[in-house]
């Protein structure tokens, strides 16, 4: 089930929406909560419902033993068990295949069986949720909850459950233990203000670039200068408006039943540098790596080549996590070197003038962004060839996506994010929203598209 589906708009998100009003006691919500979100993650394929709640049942299990042991090396041992365990559905769920294919290219004499695994949805997002919860219950950055609903509510939020943000469990830890309270009325206001543009965002914006370059990128070889641009640009801004619509519509939903879901996007392609940018793009996981992969492993508090070393890491595991291809990976340590590159050059880049150094942060991303797309590097490789030599050719040939991807970038750069946006509780407001909310809706045409990062 997508967000942008007639089946959601029109009868699962009223039906939850009253039955969680309706309910007046915190444990019914819950219970309300989990249903939903399982109906939800279940309308895609129900079987792996019960990963789901396997995963879940693991790590709360294991966040309320650490509540009755008192020995650093008895919640160490559950700690390592635990996650040992999520990284193993999550690695033979997603990597299994990847692997095998990657040893057979290499080493031709061994066979090993292929199973062609379906992917489970969203689980890298939830497995990241739930290894968090257990490391903050251990580090004592959270107190480990008795209440199973309220864990399985957190886990299995359908708004967030299947691309994020990654929600740890201590930011809305305060919202959860406050679920019974009476709905407020700016909170479901900013609510529907937050679903109403990140539709738009996906619907008027994101799909109809997508629609344009899509086609395109299926001859890569025969792009010309100005094509491979236009679809490099395009897919920069797709994959914006896409992810940050998603996020931005979670963020609404959250809002819709009194939890407050963090920021995960602001104004990337304004960031002064490449680490800037990772402050920027997809905070909850950027945020995640460094809280969980980058200051255990020293940070940059072991000298200045460790911490080159562990910023190269965390990235090539980033991109690992994004997919499994050697695409992501390298795409992951593009980034790493860009983001050492940008602590060396440093006193350099900041004597440039603001607009030169955010076009070159820009184009640099832009770059990257060929390689997140391609599926193969023979795709990249004449991709990037072709932004670079070859025909200039003609804007003529691709007008229409051309002129879609030129609004998209002033949008990009003049607009703020709904996060810094002032939205009233007046009829006014509310007429607005309808209205643009059944543009949109007339925008999508009965079609349904899945959002892009459903895929990781």
């Amino acid at each position: 089930m997508v967000f942008n589906s007639d089946i959601f708009l029109f009868a699962f998100l009223p039906i939850v929406f009253v039955l969680f009003w309706t309910m007046r006691s915190k444990q019914s919500r819950y219970v309300i909560m989990t249903v939903a979100g399982y109906v939800f993650y279940g309308y895609w394929n129900w079987h792996f419902c019960f990963l789901l709640l396997f995963s879940s049942l693991v790590s709360f299990t294991a966040g309320n033993l650490m509540t009755r042991v008192r020995s650093g090396r008895a919640k160490r041992t559950i700690v390592a068990l635990t996650v040992g365990t999520d990284l193993t559905l999550l690695g033979f769920f997603k990597y299994y295949d990847f692997l095998v294919r990657s040893v057979s290219s290499l080493l031709p004499g061994v066979h090993l069986p292929l199973l062609d695994i379906v992917l489970p949805i969203g689980i890298s997002f939830y497995t990241f949720h739930t290894i968090s919860y257990v490391i903050d219950v251990s580090a004592g950055r959270v107190r480990a909850t008795r209440n199973l609903f309220e864990y399985l509510t957190y886990v299995s939020l359908f708004s967030q459950l299947v691309a994020g943000p990654i929600v740890r469990f201590r930011q809305i830890e305060e919202d959860l233990e406050h679920l019974d309270g009476p709905p407020r009325e700016d909170w479901v206001a900013r609510g529907i203000a937050f679903f109403v543009i990140g539709l738009i965002k996906k619907v008027m914006i994101a799909d109809h670039i997508a629609s344009d370059i899509n086609p395109m990128l299926q001859h890569v070889g025969s792009m010309t200068v100005i094509e491979a641009w236009v679809a490099a640009l395009g897919y920069t801004c797709q994959l914006y408006f896409d992810f940050s619509g998603y996020s931005d519509m979670a963020v609404g939903l959250g809002l819709l039943f009194g939890l407050r879901i963090p920021q995960n996007f602001n104004s990337p392609y304004w960031a002064l540098g490449i680490t800037d940018f990772w402050r920027r793009w997809h905070i909850s996981l950027s945020s995640w790596l460094r809280d969980y992969l980058y200051f255990p492993l020293g940070g940059n508090r072991c000298g200045t080549a460790m911490m080159f070393r562990n910023l190269m890491i965390v990235m090539l595991l980033g991109g690992l996590w994004h997919g499994a291809n050697w695409t992501f990976v390298v795409w992951g340590g593009y980034h790493g070197l860009l983001l050492v590159l940008d602590r060396i050059g440093t006193p350099f880049y900041t004597k440039l003038p603001r607009h030169v150094y955010q076009l070159q942060t820009f184009l640099l991303v832009v770059v990257g962004w060929v390689l997140f797309r391609s599926s193969t590097f023979g795709m990249a490789l004449q991709w990037l060839r072709h932004m670079f030599v070859g025909p200039v050719g003609s804007l003529a040939t691709v007008t229409h996506a051309a002129a879609w991807t030129a609004v998209a970038l002033v949008i990009a750069a003049t607009m703020p994010e709904a996060w810094e946006m002032r939205f009233g509780t007046s009829r006014r407001w509310a007429v607005l929203w309808g209205v643009l909310f059944v543009t949109t809706y007339f925008f999508m045409n009965g079609k349904e598209s899945v959002f892009l990062y459903y895929q990781f």
